[in-house]
Protein backbone atom coordinates (compact mmCIF):
# COMPACT_ATOMS: atom_id res chain seq x y z
CA UNK A 1 0.00 0.00 0.00
CA UNK A 2 1.50 3.33 -0.84
CA UNK A 3 1.93 5.77 1.79
CA UNK A 4 -0.31 8.36 0.37
CA UNK A 5 -3.30 5.41 0.43
CA UNK A 6 -2.59 5.46 4.37
CA UNK A 7 -3.20 8.53 4.72
CA UNK A 8 -6.86 8.49 3.40
CA UNK A 9 -7.71 5.50 6.05
CA UNK A 10 -7.83 8.33 8.39
CA UNK A 11 -9.18 11.27 6.53
CA UNK A 12 -11.49 10.11 4.88
CA UNK A 13 -13.19 8.89 7.59
CA UNK A 14 -12.61 12.38 9.62
CA UNK A 15 -14.07 13.54 6.15
CA UNK A 16 -17.06 12.00 6.54
CA UNK A 17 -17.04 12.79 10.27
CA UNK A 18 -17.34 16.40 9.43
CA UNK A 19 -15.45 17.74 11.79
CA UNK A 20 -12.32 20.73 11.35
CA UNK A 21 -9.21 19.67 11.02
CA UNK A 22 -5.49 19.44 9.55
CA UNK A 23 -2.56 17.36 8.78
CA UNK A 24 0.62 18.85 10.17
CA UNK A 25 3.52 17.27 11.44
CA UNK A 26 6.29 15.32 9.47
CA UNK A 27 3.75 14.96 6.67
CA UNK A 28 3.01 18.55 6.61
CA UNK A 29 6.83 18.82 6.17
CA UNK A 30 7.30 16.63 3.31
CA UNK A 31 4.70 18.61 1.63
CA UNK A 32 6.59 22.22 2.07
CA UNK A 33 9.74 20.54 2.00
CA UNK A 34 11.21 17.83 1.22
CA UNK A 35 10.25 13.60 1.42
CA UNK A 36 11.42 12.03 4.32
CA UNK A 37 10.26 8.37 5.88
CA UNK A 38 7.51 8.81 8.28
CA UNK A 39 5.51 5.88 9.76
CA UNK A 40 2.59 8.35 11.08
CA UNK A 41 0.31 11.07 10.12
CA UNK A 42 -0.18 13.93 12.95
CA UNK A 43 -3.78 15.06 12.85
CA UNK A 44 -4.98 18.27 14.82
CA UNK A 45 -9.05 18.45 14.96
CA UNK A 46 -11.64 20.50 16.83
CA UNK A 47 -14.47 18.17 17.65
CA UNK A 48 -17.29 18.68 20.19
CA UNK A 49 -17.79 15.86 23.51
CA UNK A 50 -21.14 15.06 21.92
CA UNK A 51 -19.46 13.73 18.29
CA UNK A 52 -16.74 11.56 21.14
CA UNK A 53 -19.41 8.61 20.38
CA UNK A 54 -19.38 8.97 16.50
CA UNK A 55 -15.60 9.48 16.18
CA UNK A 56 -15.24 6.27 18.30
CA UNK A 57 -17.40 4.71 15.82
CA UNK A 58 -15.92 6.17 12.88
CA UNK A 59 -12.72 4.07 13.59
CA UNK A 60 -13.87 0.60 14.31
CA UNK A 61 -12.13 -1.44 17.00
CA UNK A 62 -12.45 -4.41 13.73
CA UNK A 63 -10.57 -2.45 11.76
CA UNK A 64 -8.45 0.10 14.29
CA UNK A 65 -6.53 -0.24 17.53
CA UNK A 66 -8.10 3.28 19.60
CA UNK A 67 -8.53 4.44 22.87
CA UNK A 68 -11.45 3.74 25.06
CA UNK A 69 -14.84 5.75 24.57
CA UNK A 70 -13.61 7.21 28.37
CA UNK A 71 -10.10 7.99 27.64
CA UNK A 72 -11.36 9.84 24.32
CA UNK A 73 -13.92 12.09 25.92
CA UNK A 74 -11.27 13.09 28.83
CA UNK A 75 -8.39 13.94 25.80
CA UNK A 76 -11.34 15.64 23.91
CA UNK A 77 -12.06 18.03 27.21
CA UNK A 78 -8.41 19.09 27.95
CA UNK A 79 -7.86 22.49 27.56
CA UNK A 80 -4.42 21.77 25.82
CA UNK A 81 -2.38 19.13 24.42
CA UNK A 82 -5.52 16.27 24.51
CA UNK A 83 -4.42 13.37 22.53
CA UNK A 84 -4.78 9.96 21.53
CA UNK A 85 -3.41 7.36 19.05
CA UNK A 86 -4.97 5.23 16.25
CA UNK A 87 -3.43 2.35 14.87
CA UNK A 88 -4.58 0.67 11.26
CA UNK A 89 -4.55 -3.09 12.48
CA UNK A 90 -3.89 -4.60 8.76
CA UNK A 91 -1.48 -1.78 7.78
CA UNK A 92 0.16 -0.72 10.89
CA UNK A 93 -0.06 3.12 9.96
CA UNK A 94 -0.86 5.23 12.66
CA UNK A 95 -2.26 8.52 13.70
CA UNK A 96 -1.67 10.88 16.35
CA UNK A 97 -4.46 12.52 17.12
CA UNK A 98 -4.42 16.17 19.12
CA UNK A 99 -7.59 17.84 20.01
CA UNK A 100 -7.50 21.10 19.45
CA UNK A 101 -9.16 22.01 22.95
CA UNK A 102 -8.79 25.88 23.68
CA UNK A 103 -5.38 26.38 22.56
CA UNK A 104 -5.53 29.84 20.15
CA UNK A 105 -2.68 28.64 18.52
CA UNK A 106 -4.02 25.52 16.87
CA UNK A 107 -7.64 27.24 16.29
CA UNK A 108 -6.08 30.21 14.61
CA UNK A 109 -3.79 27.23 12.33
CA UNK A 110 -7.18 25.50 11.98
CA UNK A 111 -8.95 29.00 10.82
CA UNK A 112 -5.86 29.22 8.08
CA UNK A 113 -5.54 25.91 6.92
CA UNK A 114 -4.46 25.39 2.66
CA UNK A 115 -6.31 22.96 1.01
CA UNK A 116 -3.76 21.34 -1.16
CA UNK A 117 -4.00 18.48 -3.81
CA UNK A 118 -2.73 15.56 -2.71
CA UNK A 119 -3.16 12.87 -5.56
CA UNK A 120 -6.28 13.94 -6.36
CA UNK A 121 -7.73 14.58 -3.14
CA UNK A 122 -7.94 17.90 -1.29
CA UNK A 123 -6.44 17.72 1.71
CA UNK A 124 -6.17 21.12 4.70
CA UNK A 125 -2.72 21.04 5.84
CA UNK A 126 -1.64 23.08 8.82
CA UNK A 127 -0.09 27.08 7.47
CA UNK A 128 3.46 27.06 7.40
CA UNK A 129 4.05 29.26 10.15
CA UNK A 130 2.10 26.60 12.33
CA UNK A 131 4.25 24.35 11.03
CA UNK A 132 7.81 25.82 11.65
CA UNK A 133 6.57 27.19 15.13
CA UNK A 134 5.28 23.30 16.05
CA UNK A 135 8.79 21.90 14.73
CA UNK A 136 10.68 24.43 16.91
CA UNK A 137 8.44 23.35 20.24
CA UNK A 138 9.41 19.78 19.63
CA UNK A 139 12.95 20.67 18.94
CA UNK A 140 13.03 22.69 22.47
CA UNK A 141 11.37 19.72 24.32
CA UNK A 142 13.86 17.27 23.32
CA UNK A 143 16.34 18.46 20.69
CA UNK A 144 15.53 16.09 18.16
CA UNK A 145 17.51 17.17 15.25
CA UNK A 146 14.89 15.95 12.67
CA UNK A 147 12.81 19.00 13.18
CA UNK A 148 15.65 21.44 12.56
CA UNK A 149 16.06 19.69 9.15
CA UNK A 150 12.60 19.71 8.27
CA UNK A 151 12.86 23.55 9.07
CA UNK A 152 15.77 24.24 6.69
CA UNK A 153 14.19 22.14 4.17
CA UNK A 154 10.62 23.71 4.23
CA UNK A 155 13.09 27.32 4.11
CA UNK A 156 14.84 25.69 1.37
CA UNK A 157 11.62 24.82 -0.90
CA UNK A 158 8.71 27.35 0.36
CA UNK A 159 10.26 30.56 1.49
CA UNK A 160 7.95 32.17 -0.58
CA UNK A 161 4.76 31.08 1.60
CA UNK A 162 6.13 32.28 4.87
CA UNK A 163 4.11 35.76 6.44
CA UNK A 164 7.91 36.86 7.84
CA UNK A 165 5.78 39.37 9.75
CA UNK A 166 3.47 37.06 11.23
CA UNK A 167 6.23 34.00 12.03
CA UNK A 168 8.62 36.74 13.98
CA UNK A 169 5.42 37.27 16.21
CA UNK A 170 4.94 33.56 17.03
CA UNK A 171 8.61 33.48 17.72
CA UNK A 172 8.26 36.19 20.12
CA UNK A 173 5.22 34.99 21.86
CA UNK A 174 6.44 31.23 22.39
CA UNK A 175 10.24 32.09 23.18
CA UNK A 176 11.69 30.32 20.43
CA UNK A 177 14.22 33.39 18.80
CA UNK A 178 17.29 30.62 19.60
CA UNK A 179 16.00 27.85 18.06
CA UNK A 180 14.89 29.71 15.00
CA UNK A 181 18.71 30.66 14.55
CA UNK A 182 19.49 27.15 14.33
CA UNK A 183 17.12 27.16 11.31
CA UNK A 184 19.56 29.72 9.41
CA UNK A 185 22.59 28.37 10.13
CA UNK A 186 24.00 27.03 7.02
Amino acid sequence: MQEHSLFKIFTDRLNKLGVPYMITGSVASIIYGEPRVTHDIDIVITIPINYSQRFFEFFSEEEFYLPPIDIIKDEILRESRGHCNIIHHESGFKADIYFAGSDDFQHWALENIRKIDFYGDTIPIAPIEYVIIKKLQFYKEGYAQKHINDIKAILQNSQSLIDNVLLKNYLTLFGLQKEWQLCLEV
